[in-house]
């Protein structure tokens, strides 16, 4: 991979490569792959242990509201139900113009339209699962044309999935190269790869695939679909951040992290925000770089903010 890094234009270099694989093995080589799960997980205990109870405050639910991605990703999703729900944001946000507005709303990409139309809150994105989501398993013609007809009909956020099964027979090439492609169809809109952390199970799959998709131009890495068991974890957290932080310090360039799949309680959002916090440091508390994917954790920090029960769904 060289310096490969230093181009996101979305282009497959690989044919100037002699040996393709080198090239990812060279990348894999500047960061720290050698963990252990156990260990990952007695660093995690330790961070939350000392840390957590600070942020479990107020303050830090209200800024949290503003890391929401509303989500509805079902198979009864319709115009009715997508529709309700931005309705029921707008008027929320109306009756609460002193808190932060919710990151995103985020839908399959044949709602982009519909969502773009209706939503009436600033600073609230319209972000869509594309690329085959959730299993990516679909060719990627398909996953190109159908990342550029949802920026076309007005999503301003991507969220993809790596191609999990290719990754993890180590085709490492075929997977940098269709984040490269969905990237280069997303234009100027940000590209969120979910790297399905269940599926890959190590942290040091977790630590390559999250490298590996730094480097083929991902804008934000995100833990999971919430389709599979187990969704997003705190483990799998630690070691996106950890990658994340080595990336900034080997390339300059800060890329987000998305928590997803399961994250329901407000206790829940502050532990990853304990650790996004305590590993990225202040500059990646803010909605460019840190979102907390969620159907039910957004009316349970309303609530622990405002007192007020609040359906969005």
């Amino acid at each position: 991979m060289t310096h490969e890094h230093d181009c996101h234009c979305g282009h497959d270099h690989s044919h100037h490569d002699h040996n393709p694989l080198s090239k990812y093995e060279q990348a894999f080589s500047k960061y720290n792959m050698h963990l252990h799960d156990e260990q990952v997980a007695t660093e995690v205990h330790k961070l939350l242990e000392r840390c957590a109870a600070q942020y479990n405050t107020p303050e830090v639910w209200k800024y949290l509201l503003s890391t929401v991605e509303l989500t509805t990703l079902t198979c009864v999703d319709s115009d009715e139900r997508v529709l309700a729900m931005v309705e029921a944001y707008n008027r929320y946000a109306d009756q609460h113009p002193d808190l932060p507005p919710f990151a995103t709303i985020c839908v399959y990409p044949n709602f982009a339209r519909l969502v773009a139309q209706s939503l009436e809150v600033e600073g609230t994105e319209v972000a869509v699962v594309t690329g085959g989501f959730p299993s990516s398993q679909t060719f990627i013609e398909i996953k190109t044309v159908e990342t550029a007809l949802a920026v076309r009909d007005g999503a301003t956020e991507c969220d993809m999935v790596l191609s999990v099964g290719k990754f993890l027979s180590e085709d490492y090439e075929t997977c940098a190269d269709e984040i490269s492609e969905i990237k280069e169809s997303c234009g100027d809109v940000p590209l969120k790869v979910i790297l399905e952390t269940g599926a890959l199970q190590t942290a040091e799959n977790i630590k390559r695939a999250s490298v590996l998709s730094m480097y083929s131009g991902a804008d934000f890495i995100k833990t999971s679909t919430g389709k599979i068991e187990p969704a997003a974890t705190l483990e799998a957290a630690y070691v996106m951040c950890q990658a994340i932080k080595e990336y900034y310090a080997e390339t300059g360039r800060r890329v987000g992290f998305k928590a997803a799949g399961g994250v329901s309680t407000v206790e829940d959002a502050v532990k990853y925000y304990t650790i996004v916090r305590e590993l990225l440091g202040n500059e990646w508390l803010n909605a460019r770089l840190f979102r907390i994917g969620t159907s039910s954790l957004a009316p349970r920090l309303v609530k622990a903010v405002t007192g007020e029960d609040v359906k969005f769904k």
